[in-house]
This record gives structure tokens, C-alpha cells and sequence, in this order.
């Protein structure tokens, strides 16, 4: 990775578009499997541990409209592959067009009681790696708890529901707030 110093929002805009590329492309080209750009390996704190393949998910900035669309393709019917239909469907039309649309904090789900989770909230922060078509990133980010009742809590619970459908409603999702300023990327990015 590049020690060159980046402006924060530069790398910011980089990594979204980056994301949101590599979304549609999974979406588009890959009937909505998840690729490495969208399961890094997570590295706990600064304990060397790391968790391979950790899914991550975008959340836009204004999520609730959203959410109510995603919650409504849910409950909308029990068929788990009609349910994966309509959200590729959805998805693929232009969901991922705007990257600046989405917030810079990335969030992940982990089912209830998972020892992946304790250990990120106990240590405070991780390092997200990710890899793919040619192109590295580190984020050094906090990691916090959402609360249930929080709009990204929803959000990432019910964008998940779309692709698995026996989430427990009990599941914990973390918030990564990446430090922008020690992002590095390779090969750089101006």
C-alpha cells in the first residue's frame, strides 16, 4: 500500500465509486453473489486477528425511504427466490448509479451473540481490507453498535433479509466509521 497522503474526501469519493461499481457489477453480471469488494477481511483493533470475508453493506444517507422499499419486497411474499428476484431487480436498475448518495460509514450484520462481534466492539476498531480487479483498500475504522431502532440498523437488517431470509430479528449490526485521513489505497488515488 501507498504511504503517499491522500485529501480524505478524494479517498472518500474513490472508495464509494469504487463500491458502487463493484456492486452493480455483482448485481448485473454476477446474479448478486457477493464479491471481495464487498467482503473484505476484517483485522481486529490492533490484535493481528482478522476475520476473512466479513459482508458489508452501503447504506444510503437518506435510508428510510428505502428501507420501507425493502422492508415492503419482504414481506411482499415467502418465497425466498421471488424475494431475490425482485431485490436483483431492483438493485440492478439504478440503485448503485450515485455513489456520493450513500454514507461513508459502512455497516455489517452478525447474528445474535457472535464472538466476531464481541471482539470488534471490545477492541474499538478494525482495519477493513479490501481486494479486487486491480485495485487494494485499508480502511482503519471505529466500530460501534447500532441500536435496533436506528435507521441504519434497519436499513442494513432489511437489505440483508432481501438475499437471506432466516435473519433473526435479534441480530447485531456494527457500524465501521472509517478514518479517511489513514485510508490508503493501491494504486493510489488522486
Amino acid at each position: 500500500m501507498s504511504t503517499n497522503q491522500v485529501d480524505p474526501d478524494v479517498m472518500k469519493k474513490h472508495f464509494l465509486g469504487w463500491q458502487c461499481r463493484m456492486r452493480q457489477y455483482s448485481i448485473r453480471h454476477l446474479n448478486g453473489k457477493p464479491s471481495a469488494a464487498v467482503r473484505p477481511d476484517v483485522v481486529v483493533g490492533d490484535t493481528g486477528s482478522a476475520y476473512e470475508g466479513v459482508t458489508i453493506v452501503l447504506v444510503r444517507k437518506d435510508s428510510v425511504s428505502i428501507t420501507k422499499e425493502f422492508r415492503h419486497m419482504v414481506k411482499r411474499t415467502g418465497d425466498p427466490k421471488q424475494r431475490y428476484e425482485a431485490a436483483l431487480k431492483y438493485m440492478a436498475e439504478s440503485y448503485y448509479q450515485h455513489p456520493m448518495e450513500f454514507s461513508e460509514n459502512l455497516t455489517a450484520l452478525f447474528g445474535p451473540g457472535s464472538s466476531a462481534a464481541d471482539k470488534l466492539l471490545e477492541a474499538g476498531a478494525a482495519t477493513l481490507m479490501f481486494d479486487e480487479k486491480n485495485q487494494k483498500y485499508q480502511l482503519p475504522c471505529g466500530v460501534s453498535l447500532l441500536d435496533p431502532e436506528s435507521d441504519d440498523w434497519q436499513a442494513t437488517f432489511w437489505h440483508n433479509h432481501l438475499f437471506a431470509h432466516m435473519i433473526p430479528g435479534d441480530s447485531q449490526v456494527l457500524r465501521f466509521s472509517p478514518n479517511w485521513t489513514s485510508a490508503t489505497a493501491d494504486p493510489d488515488v488522486y
